[in-house]
């Protein structure tokens, strides 16, 4: 473990070292381009920022006005069907949304119920095989200035839902 340890202090300040020598060897000015990967850097920030504000202002809507409670009491039967613990079930619908959020309710779901629960199996499965759908459009077409996202929506939707119903499957077969 320590031989791990080891590699791993020295992994990312060689490999550093060895993109300056190739850029020396190819003759590249490797500080120019850094800046300007930086500036390009920055100017995409501020083009997807409008997106992302809108996003960030959506969850913290839905979240404090009570719609995630009331859309969680409608999908109850479907909640129940699928064998899902109804502690989990704000996951499902806030981990398309929004990341922290969901990293945060994962974390509330370890600490109540433990990490060896159905619950926080279900949690930890749940977070780790489904994506942040709106967040990730938002950022990624918000970048390149896509404004058709035509079926990645549905076909990102279809995945996560794949996903969770796989967790709930993991979890109960797999993990007992």
């Amino acid at each position: 473990m320590e031989f791990i340890r080891s590699i791993s202090d020295f992994a990312l300040p060689a490999i550093f070292l060895i993109i300056l020598a190739a850029a020396v060897l190819k003759k590249v000015k490797a500080y120019d381009l850094f800046v300007d990967g930086a500036k390009e850097g920055i100017e995409t920030i501020i083009r997807i920022m409008p997106s992302l504000v809108g996003l960030l202002v959506a969850v913290g809507v839905f979240k404090a006005s009570g719609a995630m409670d009331i859309l969680i009491y409608i999908l109850r039967p479907l909640i129940d069907l699928l064998g899902m613990p109804p502690q989990v079930a704000p996951l499902a619908l806030l981990r398309p949304i929004s990341g922290s959020a969901s990293f945060a309710f994962v974390t509330e779901i370890i600490k109540t119920f433990g990490p060896d629960t159905f619950e926080g199996r279900v949690a930890a499965v749940m977070m780790g095989s489904t994506e942040t759908i709106f967040y990730t459009l938002a950022v990624y077409y918000g970048a390149v200035g896509i404004k058709n996202i035509r079926y990645t929506l549905i076909a990102a939707i279809m995945a996560d839902i794949i996903s969770i119903i796989a967790s709930l499957w993991a979890c109960r077969f797999v993990f007992g």
